[in-house]
């Protein structure tokens, strides 16, 4: 293959790669500026792993509704009929009260789906922890609730917040 073959591959597989990065980035942005807010709950992880450096664990009670309905196949789950392999994603019907907290819906037709998918095991929904500046932790030990921005079709969410027990942001 000549030198300017080669050149042209390896330019053409670099925009490809800085076009998925790039489209992944403007999609999470989109779903950030346009997307549905939703308030899930905190879960208790293991206190040592609770804090670690600059970031925070977490858990969501959501994904431990989700395992015991996926895994115990409970009637009235809505869509969540069978697990997933590992890997795999699949979509929880999902509603919201008053304050916009989420619980799993016994209704298949609601009007909110939430993708989660199965990872070591585990249930999970959006991502397992929240970054923040160094040395201000303490500001955040209140948590009790992750704010998502949720987007309708996909049902992707993105975690943008964390709020306290009365849902005010941290």
């Amino acid at each position: 293959m000549s030198t300017a073959l080669q050149r042209l591959w390896i330019a053409a597989s670099l925009a490809l790669v800085l076009g998925v990065v790039g489209g992944s980035i403007a999609s999470k942005e989109r779903i950030r500026r346009e997307g549905t807010v939703v308030y899930l709950r905190l879960a208790p992880v293991d206190p040592r792993s609770l804090m670690q450096g600059d970031y925070m664990a977490l858990r969501f009670a959501l994904a431990a509704d989700i395992e015991r309905v996926t895994r115990g196949g409970e009637e009235g789950a809505g869509s969540l009929a069978h697990p997933v392999g590992e890997g795999g994603f699949d979509f929880a019907a999902i509603q919201l009260d008053e304050r916009g907290v989420a619980s799993l819906s016994v209704d298949a037709t609601s009007a909110l789906r939430l993708r989660y998918r199965l990872r070591g095991g585990r249930i999970w929904i959006g991502t397992n922890a929240f970054f923040f500046e160094e040395g201000s932790a303490p500001r955040y030990e209140r948590a009790r609730y992750g704010e998502f921005r949720l987007d309708r079709e996909t049902g992707e969410a993105v975690l943008v917040a964390l709020r306290d027990e009365s849902l005010q942001l941290l």
